[in-house]
């Protein structure tokens, strides 16, 4: 979906494909036949962003055969899809059973990281719509943040330096301009926007940037506005940002809501739960961790990384941080010029919410991404945004 800004440019809105797991080109394909054409229809439009996440394998047969590359894109265009940004943070297995820590490896001090996002960024030079010359990807904010000390920090910054290199000569081959931005996580080496300053600046290369996730902002209890000064006041450029939403619970002391809490506590992604204090920031790795004993202070709001629908607030007593993300959404696209003009619905967890209220059908889940990109059109639409066809 493609917004025009008053200040006269474009603003892409997709939503990411890791809701549904595949990790070959044969599930690729499947993805875009079985999701992402239905969700189009839904919307009733002719054209329809999606922000692709491609497994390590499905990227490798892209990029070394250039018949399978071009078929692709022939696909995406015959099913009235198109691509501009590609989610690089998963590497191999997001829809495993279990997911939870596996899915920060390799992180950027292992060759692997590198030799991926190279693939994607060769991969997302030939999907760009013939009108579209910048693209973006995001990537996982260098690393978990045990086990990494001072020689793994400078491998890390290295390979990010290298790739900005390999990034300027592509963009010399094809014409095509590609950055990639560190998300933000709870938990990692970089959590907040505030820790991606220091290595962002160090690497100092415009070609390297953020990738604001509005779940992981509020999971943290950032301010937005605060947030977003920061970087632009550093010149750290914001690549692209994901639109979440968080879990948030008011008042976590409260048997009721530990109940209904522990309903979001599953087995397959990792959960980080927040509390902001006096003291600072409190955490734990887990939700389930958060709600066993008295691992988490419970006096202050609780907030969960559980990207939850963005048009289907929690029942009470537990609500999302849509709040956030509005007020993101208004520094981002509702000034004069935008700060970012790529961004991505991002809800990846649809099988893992309570039973009751995941989809049982195909259709089901088709008309919940309809209706969360619907959501996000509006609010792009009442901050003075004009919907192209």
């Amino acid at each position: 979906m493609r917004f025009r800004h008053p200040d006269g440019s474009t603003v892409h809105l997709a939503y990411c494909t890791n809701v549904h797991p595949a990790e070959t080109l044969d599930g690729v394909l499947a993805q875009l036949r079985d999701h992402c054409e239905p969700v189009r229809r839904r919307l009733g439009r002719d054209r329809l962003g999606i922000g692709l996440w491609l497994a390590r394998d499905a990227a490798h047969a892209l990029v070394t055969d250039p018949s399978a590359l071009r078929g692709l894109r022939t696909e995406l265009e015959r099913r009235g899809l198109e691509v501009v940004t590609l989610n690089g943070f998963p590497y191999e297995g997001f829809g495993a059973e279990e997911v939870k820590y596996r899915v920060y490896q390799p992180d950027w001090a292992d060759p692997e990281r590198l030799a991926h996002t190279t693939d994607l960024a060769r991969v997302l030079a030939q999907l760009l719509p013939d009108d579209v010359t910048e693209g973006s990807i995001s990537t996982l904010p260098l690393a978990w943040r045990t086990a990494y000390d001072q020689e793994r920090a400078t491998a890390a910054h290295t390979a990010l330096a290298t790739l900005a290199e390999r990034l300027d000569a592509l963009h010399e081959l094809t014409g095509r301009s590609l950055r990639i931005g560190l998300e933000p996580e709870p938990g990692c080496t970089v959590e907040t926007t505030r820790d991606a300053l220091a290595p962002l600046t160090a690497i100092g290369h415009d070609r390297i940037g953020i990738c604001v996730d509005t779940c992981h902002l509020a999971t943290s209890f950032e301010d937005p506005h605060t947030a977003l000064d920061a970087l632009t006041q550093a010149r750290v450029p914001i690549v692209k940002s994901q639109l979440s939403a968080a879990l948030h619970a008011e008042h976590p002391h409260l048997p009721e809501v530990r109940a209904a809490l522990a309903a979001f506590d599953e087995p397959r992604f990792l959960h980080q739960t927040r509390t902001l204090t006096a003291a600072g920031l409190r955490g734990t790795d887990d939700l389930g961790e958060a709600l066993a004993g008295d691992a988490l202070p419970d006096a202050s709001p609780w907030r969960a990384h559980f990207h939850v629908p963005l048009h289907a607030a929690p029942a009470a007593p537990l609500t999302s941080t849509l709040p956030v993300l509005r007020a993101a959404l208004t520094h981002l696209v509702g000034g004069p010029h935008p700060l970012t003009h790529h961004l991505e619905v991002e809800t990846y967890t649809w099988q893992a919410l309570p039973p009751e209220l995941r989809p049982r059908a195909r259709a089901q889940l088709t008309d919940g991404i309809a209706a969360e990109l619907t959501l996000a059109r509006d609010l792009l639409t009442d901050l003075g945004l004009k919907e192209l066809p």
